[in-house]
């Protein structure tokens, strides 16, 4: 999210703040686990859901229309959520790819925002989100390559080349979801998906990235069960 604009020192003391009660309440529900975790789940999916039927109501102007993005959302958001969800009772082996998917996406939002304030230069998609740049798009994805090696060190130039490549694509793919996101918030005519999060917003602003690489991947999982079962 390689916001360009400057910001005060309030509202960075605001969204550190903010940042830090999101991670405290996640980590909590992790720890406890469980059902205590499928309802911080199902409440985050609840949460999202919600800001997508209001972006819903002010760009379609037809109850059916309406009705049609909300069924979108439903299975995007919904999908997406219980992908997490089923990673965490499925095991650790399920799990691992979950919390790696967190961390890239992290890791792709830290990369692209000094990226683009560092180098700045030409406009990633400037009808859609004016503030990102390619530069922001590269930096997300060599930090997300960095990570994924870091995360698991390579044993070899092969598989350095294979992590690094599954880290461009995770970011890229976050990177789609916000751009995605930004594209409805502006034929909403709104800045934000939400007030819920002080200096950052809605969910929704927050969970783009990682709801477009859950998603991905659940339809890879889907596509790969089929598979199997035929």
């Amino acid at each position: 999210m390689n916001d360009l604009s400057p910001l005060k020192s309030s509202d960075l003391r605001t969204r550190f703040l903010s940042a830090i009660a999101m991670v405290a309440v996640a980590f909590g529900a992790f720890l406890l686990g469980g059902y205590y975790f499928l309802t911080f789940v199902s409440l985050i999916a609840i949460g999202v859901i919600w800001e997508w039927w209001g972006l819903a109501q002010r760009i379609a102007v037809t109850p059916l229309g309406r009705a049609g993005l909300l069924a979108a959302g439903v299975i995007y958001i919904g999908l997406s959520c219980a992908m997490f969800a089923a990673s965490y009772f499925m095991g650790i082996l399920a799990l691992i790819p979950a919390v790696i998917a967190v961390l890239l996406v992290v890791a792709t939002d830290i990369g692209a925002y000094f990226a683009g304030r560092t180098i700045g230069g030409p406009k990633l998609w400037p009808r859609i989100s004016p503030n990102k740049t390619w530069s922001g798009l590269g930096g997300g994805m060599v930090a997300s390559a960095l990570a994924l090696n870091a995360l698991s060190p390579p044993d070899s130039p092969a598989r350095a080349l294979y992590l690094t490549i599954f880290g461009f694509l995770v970011a890229i793919v976050a990177q789609a979801g916000d751009l995605f996101e930004s594209r409805l918030k502006r034929l909403a005519g709104v800045k934000d998906s939400g007030t819920l999060l002080p200096g950052h917003g809605g969910l929704f602003d927050r969970l783009d990235g990682l709801l477009a690489v859950q998603f991905v991947q659940a339809l890879l999982m889907l596509f790969a069960t089929f598979a199997v079962l035929r």
